[in-house]
């Protein structure tokens, strides 16, 4: 590999660690497989990532900052919230569809933390970074169709990110795009019937 600033060798191993990750599993993702995938030597590794943890939560922010990209793009100004939740939905099954072993590359990550001893903290990491993308599009989704939401934010973006994992995994399963289709409906009806119309503030009079 040429000369590469330090932000594309991280970009490069990331992209290589998901790859590994999706055909080998966790276990088979050792920082020599990664480096070996992405055509660079070991060396390279420790200049771009302190440690294997430093690189699993890169590769956690890479998938999770790219839904939130795509989800957030696909947000309308002239569209009702319920318009609005299903188009930021549709554009993260989109991605999910274009991207299955990412999101299998994820899936695997939170299970293998889970078992093993010293990485109980990625999988609350990881969902700390889902809970908080979700309460971005919720935000803006009630910013830009003029709502507020009648529960806690949190709490709201909790439903959000249990229903959406849900379809994760259910279409991994099942590669049935209809039956996510008419999920997403449900997500939409759902969530969009917990919005109340933003009240008017009273004009001042001179």
């Amino acid at each position: 590999m040429g000369r590469v600033s330090s932000a594309e060798r991280r970009a490069a191993l990331v992209r290589a660690a998901l790859r590994v990750i999706h055909r080998d599993g966790v276990n088979g993702a050792t920082t020599r497989a990664i480096v070996s995938e992405a055509g660079m030597s070991l060396a390279s590794f420790h200049y771009a990532f302190r440690s294997r943890d430093e690189m699993i939560r890169e590769v956690i922010a890479f998938v999770v900052q790219d839904e939130q990209r795509v989800s957030l793009e696909a947000l309308d100004p002239d569209a009702d919230i319920r318009s609005a939740v299903r188009a930021g939905m549709h554009a993260y099954f989109d991605l999910l569809r274009a991207h299955p072993s990412r999101e299998q590359a994820l899936q695997e990550l939170v299970q293998y933390s889970l078992r093993t001893p010293g990485l109980e903290h990625l999988p609350r990491a990881q969902y700390a970074s889902y809970f908080h993308t979700a309460r971005v599009l919720l935000e803006r989704g009630a910013e830009v169709t003029g709502v507020e939401w009648s529960l806690p934010i949190e709490q709201l973006a909790r439903i959000l990110i249990a229903i959406t994992d849900g379809l994760t995994i259910a279409w991994l399963a099942d590669r049935d795009d209809e039956a996510a289709g008419r999920l997403i409906d449900f997500a939409a009806d759902t969530i969009g019937a917990l919005a109340v119309s933003r009240p008017l503030v009273p004009r001042e009079v001179n």
